[in-house]
Formats: C-alpha cells, structure tokens, sequence
C-alpha cells in the first residue's frame, strides 16, 4: 500500500525547510520523510524570531523547573500566564488561551489534535512545561513555512500554495488528495477555499503524523508497505477522534 510519493532531494534544494518534527517520543526516525533538526540560536537570534508571542525577552520568573534548558523567557511567561492555580500543568482550554493569545485563535479542534501528537505520557490530558515548549517551538516552525508560501500576506493559503508548501517539505501529495483533506474547510459559501494559520497547522500535523506512522511499518523507506486491516484502523483512527 503506498499513501504518497517522495520528492528526491538534490544538494541544491537544501535550503528548502524540512517538516517539523514530532515529538522525540513520536517521531522514531527522520532519515527519509523530511524531517526536522532545529540548529541551535543565540539569544539574540532567539529574541528575533516571530514565533508565538515573542518580542524582545525581558525578566521573566523561572517558577517552573520543568521547563527546558534554554527555553525562552517568554515561553514560560506564556506558560505562567494560563496556569492559574500554579500547578504546573495547564489543560486543552489553557493551552488554547496560551496559543491564541499569540497569534490567531486555534480552534479547540485543533488544540486537541496537538495535544494528542505532544501528549505527556504521564497525564494525555494536560500539557506540563516540557510538552508547552516542544508544541511551542514546532508552532513557530510551521509559521515560518506559512508565511514563506503566503505570497500575497492575506493571512490565508490556497490550495496550490498549500501543495507548494508541502512539496517543499519532501511531501509529494496527490491533486486528489489534497482536495479531499482542503474540503472539509468548505464554508459552502462558493469563495475558494483557503485555510488560515491554524488549519494549515491541523493539516500540516495530520499529513506529518500519518507519515511518521506509515514509515514505521515502511522499513526499507521504499514508499509502499502492507496493512492489515486491524493495523490501518489502528493507524487512522486516533487522527480522527482525537480532535473531535
């Protein structure tokens, strides 16, 4: 069963950005479907880039001991600022209020699919300061894609600027498919469909997730595998209740 075509990689297309990675825990191997290795920034550099919230540091309390090393002042701030109780741990609805606040509302559907691909192995329904950080900096690199591949700045891709982002990832998706997974962003208004920030998130972790999932079973990366019934349910289904 083969799900997607690879794109070949040549030497001079290196500067194209790779898929974001999943968690460590998640993502098992990143050798051949186009995933990430974040380099390391100095904290001015740290302090320059548009990811969620940041502006130019400042003081902020470490209250948080799970956090990181390096983690961003600003980070834990966001993180301080939705843990009402101090517990150290925040829910769907808090993480919702963290990102939001940042950019745009996500929407609570995909607050979920994220917190299912980041999720804390010790309690999958609230994020700790470990999780918040990976989720966080994964964001800020999805936006960087977004924002290369927006080419008017309306805030919003179409379905051929979405296909070019992902191509440039190193996933070749089907005309077909990308019509099916852009539908279910139809309004039924009849406008053309365009997905914002966070639908191009959803779709972007979703295509991302199945993949890491498919190259499990695919071991010699040769982009065709074989399911049985009991393992492609086992495969799909959790993209598709636990966002619900």
């Amino acid at each position: 069963m083969s799900f997607f075509s690879k794109k070949p990689r040549s030497s001079s297309s290196s500067y194209a950005p790779s898929a974001p990675s999943l968690p460590e825990s998640y993502d098992q191997r990143g050798q051949a479907y186009g995933t990430s290795h974040q380099s390391n920034h100095s904290q001015q550099q740290q302090q320059q880039q548009s990811y969620y919230g940041q502006g130019n540091g400042g003081g902020s309390s470490y209250g948080h001991s799970g956090f990181p090393p390096g983690t961003s002042p600003d980070v834990i701030r966001s993180f301080e600022m939705v843990d009402r109780d101090g517990s150290g741990f925040i829910d769907e609805n808090e993480l919702q209020q963290a990102i939001s606040s940042g950019y745009q509302r996500f929407s609570i559907r995909t607050i979920r699919l994220l917190m299912f691909l980041f999720k804390n192995p010790h309690d999958p329904l609230r994020f700790g300061p470990k999780e918040f950080a990976a989720l966080w900096g994964c964001l800020g690199q999805w936006r960087g894609i977004f924002e290369r591949y927006d080419k008017d700045r309306s805030g919003k891709i179409d379905l051929f600027e979405l296909r070019d982002a992902l191509y440039s990832l190193g996933f070749a998706i089907p005309s077909s498919v990308l019509q099916v997974l852009i539908s279910k962003y139809d309004d039924g208004s009849g406008r053309r469909i365009e997905l914002n920030f966070d639908s191009f998130v959803e779709c972007g972790m979703i295509l991302k997730g199945l993949t890491e999932k498919f190259k499990e079973k695919d071991k010699r990366h040769t982009g065709t595998t074989t399911f049985n019934y009991d393992e492609f349910m086992s495969m799909v289904i959790p993209f598709l209740v636990s966002y619900d």
